[in-house]
């Protein structure tokens, strides 16, 4: 039976996805928001269709959903104009909504896990939550939730702005983040789909939670660079969205997609993950 995957804002994480599932055989239908998009989409044998869309025919034939559009002042947007025909879609198999590790807020560098109660102190955290909740209450859906630790991955990495001269290591005790590299996330959501646990939510990272600065020493080691001088938060320009990061501190277990979904890390650690990308930089 074919599979059909409608990608919900089609971007960095979804077209890694779209990528492993493709060659399988899978139908990817991935929505854009410019239609000058749409070659390098049919170029990764995507279908593109331009958001927005008329929900009840997007979900025609349609077997799994994935959301990654971000929440709005308004709420969640794919529901906004979707909820109702995604409450009476026949034959979903599955929905996944990529959330963010965000939800916690602040743990000054604790751990936390799926179950760890959602404080979120930022605006963009608090408005995750609000959009987990909408998604939650939409009666019959298949829905599972994915909380991203910080995305990295080809194209996003820190060589770029070591080579720009624009990377700075910004200082802030007891700072610590999880990263998760996009190929992982592609797994795991992969991993989900193959077998659906309605309601299930998953935190999605890697093994090696450690301070930003830590991954800019050891990025421009293996350049051969000296790493940027160290700036103390308090005298760092910077902008408010970027200022925000830094407001919460916490360590990321990922316990539950490797018992569950029987998931093994391709990068447990950015330094695996450096190397990688910088050998595929150089093939």
């Amino acid at each position: 039976m074919t599979q059909t995957l409608l990608s919900l804002g089609h971007g960095y994480t979804a077209r890694a996805l779209a990528r492993r599932l493709v060659p399988q055989g899978w139908t990817v239908i991935g929505t854009l928001r410019d239609d000058t998009q749409f070659d390098a989409a049919r170029a990764d044998g995507v279908t593109p269709l331009l958001w927005p869309v008329d929900f009840e025919e997007a979900l025609s034939g349609v077997s799994h959903v994935l959301s990654s559009i971000r929440p709005d002042d308004n709420g969640d947007p794919v529901l906004r104009v979707g909820r109702t025909a995604l409450a009476q879609a026949k034959g979903l198999k599955w929905v996944g909504y990529l959330s963010t590790t965000g939800v916690y807020g602040d743990m000054d560098g604790g751990w936390v896990d799926e179950d760890t109660p959602l404080d979120p102190g930022g605006i963009r955290g608090q408005m995750r939550v609000k959009a987990e909740a909408e998604w939650q209450a939409v009666e019959g859906l298949p829905l599972h939730i994915f909380r991203l630790a910080g995305i990295y991955g080809p194209g996003r990495g820190p060589f770029a702005k070591l080579r720009r001269g624009t990377a700075r290591r910004i200082i802030k005790k007891n700072q610590v983040f999880s990263r998760a590299h996009v190929d992982d996330i592609a797994q795991v959501l992969e991993a989900s789909m193959m077998q659906p646990s309605s309601g299930r939510i998953y935190n999605v990272c890697d093994d090696s939670p450690a301070p930003p600065q830590d991954i800019l020493t050891f990025a421009a080691e293996l350049l051969g660079m000296e790493p940027p001088p160290e700036v103390a938060f308090e005298d760092a320009e910077m902008s408010p969205m970027a200022r925000s990061f830094y407001s919460d501190s916490k360590r990321v277990r990922n316990e539950r997609i490797k018992q569950e979904l029987g998931v093994v890390l391709k990068y447990p650690n950015y330094r695996d993950a450096l190397k990688a990308m910088l050998a595929e930089e150089k093939a």
